[in-house]
């Protein structure tokens, strides 16, 4: 257990040093939370013709009420922890990279969910909109991963451990 936690930690380390990175931010980071408004924005628009993405901003455009998508809120950090505590645990790579796989769109999904309730919260209730944002979904998507996490322990061959 040891072994595993140390790695764990430093996987976790390493991944959020790179995530922070000038070129990755530019790489990935931005291009992944435009991704994510205009997927939402998409999604939304099924049922709300009013609502407009913008780089990583979602706004309606009959009331003008808007939100940013910042770091933290779009799913990565979830996804680092979930890789993190993956590949530091002793299973065979396939299993690993299925895993990894799987919980990127569990998470990324539960993600969308997130960020259209708080578009559409916030526009209903200022209040409402903090506390959500702040203590519910940030709750429920290191739930999410930790769920994904528990389902492919689960899920794996036996044999796959956490080292000693």
């Amino acid at each position: 257990m040891g072994r595993f936690l140390a790695s764990f930690v430093a996987i976790l380390v390493g991944l959020f040093a790179l995530e922070l990175t000038p070129p990755l931010q530019v790489a990935v980071v931005a291009p992944w939370t435009a991704g994510l408004a205009w997927l939402s924005a998409t999604l939304a628009a099924a049922f709300d013709p009013h609502v407009l993405a913008t780089g990583k901003v979602l706004r309606s455009t009959t009331n003008g009420f808007a939100i940013s998508i910042e770091a933290g809120c779009n799913g990565i950090e979830a996804a680092i922890i979930l890789i993190a505590a993956m590949l530091a645990f002793r299973a065979p790579w396939k299993h690993r990279l299925m895993g990894m796989a799987a919980g990127l769109v569990a998470i990324q999904v539960l993600n969308v969910v997130r960020v259209i309730s708080l578009f559409y919260l916030g526009q209903w209730s200022a209040a409402a909109f903090e506390w959500a944002h702040l203590y519910l979904w940030q709750a429920l998507i290191m739930l999410d991963a930790l769920v994904v996490w528990l389902l492919w322990l689960r899920a794996l061959p036996s044999g796959a451990t956490v080292a000693p």
